[in-house]
């Protein structure tokens, strides 16, 4: 971070990646967010005068490149998950090119876990960095059959996974707002229909509309077990593609 009085910036396409990124890397650098961590989302600046590494919406990054053209404020820019290809990480990329022409000293980096990162690499001339992760073993299982109704499937399958299965959490990918709210509703009712012998769930949707206080309740805990020496309850995400790459959710 001794970079001068200069600021590392890191885009993210989606706000509340920029968010909860910014929260962690504060507690793993044990500092106050807002101070040498901080994050700008639109409506939202949790920056001050001591940050040095901000997290913002690739959006936010490009409205300031309109007052300030040559980014004089950064030592170094980060475009993470550049594999989103929104409209704003796109313009930027083209923008940051011209930048580094008249800026020697600005440094890029541009990340991404499932990029074609040659395209990348020869637009801007850049070396290539792998670094190997660990994949978490997935075990798939297909329906024999196509559902005639995947919506009242996927309610129906993580209403039966909360009554066989052990402890753990479940998240269900769904194509938009409309169909999330809807499978929320119905999960819950089928849930409440069963009684206070089923562990209790708390089910809460994700997706980028939805307001961010609303958007920061997937962090919460599961909720506790009804009495003592049950098994506790269970949190039910369901979301659209906002929680592939974006967000970790635990």
């Amino acid at each position: 971070a001794q970079c001068g009085a200069k600021m590392v910036a890191c885009t993210q396409p989606r706000r509340v990646a920029a968010m909860s990124v910014s929260k962690r890397v504060s507690e793993e650098m044990d500092v106050e967010l807002g101070e040498e961590v901080g994050y700008t989302i639109r409506f939202e600046d949790m920056t001050g005068s001591k940050t040095v590494l901000k997290y913002m919406t690739d959006g936010m990054l490009l409205r300031e490149a309109m007052t300030d053209p040559k980014l004089e404020r950064y030592s170094a820019v980060i475009l993470d998950e550049a594999h989103e290809r929104t409209l704003s990480t796109d313009i930027l990329f083209g923008l940051i090119k011209e930048v580094a022409v008249q800026r020697p000293d600005l440094k890029l980096v541009v990340m991404s876990a499932t990029l074609d990162a040659g395209k990348f690499q020869t637009y801007f001339d850049a070396p290539l960095m792998k670094v190997p992760g660990r994949l978490h073993p997935v075990e798939m299982f297909y329906t024999p059959e196509p559902e005639r109704d995947y919506l009242e499937a996927a309610i129906r399958t993580v209403v039966q996974v909360h009554l066989c299965e052990g402890e753990g959490d479940i998240l269900v990918f769904l194509t938009g707002e409309q169909e999330i709210e809807d499978a929320c509703r119905k999960t819950k009712q089928e849930v409440e229909s069963l009684g206070e012998q089923v562990p209790p769930v708390s089910v809460l949707p994700l997706y980028s509309t939805l307001p961010m206080d609303r958007q920061r309740q997937i962090f919460d805990a599961a909720p506790p077990p009804r009495r003592k020496g049950e098994p506790r309850g269970r949190k039910i995400i369901f979301s659209t593609n906002i929680a592939e790459t974006s967000l970790t959710i635990d």
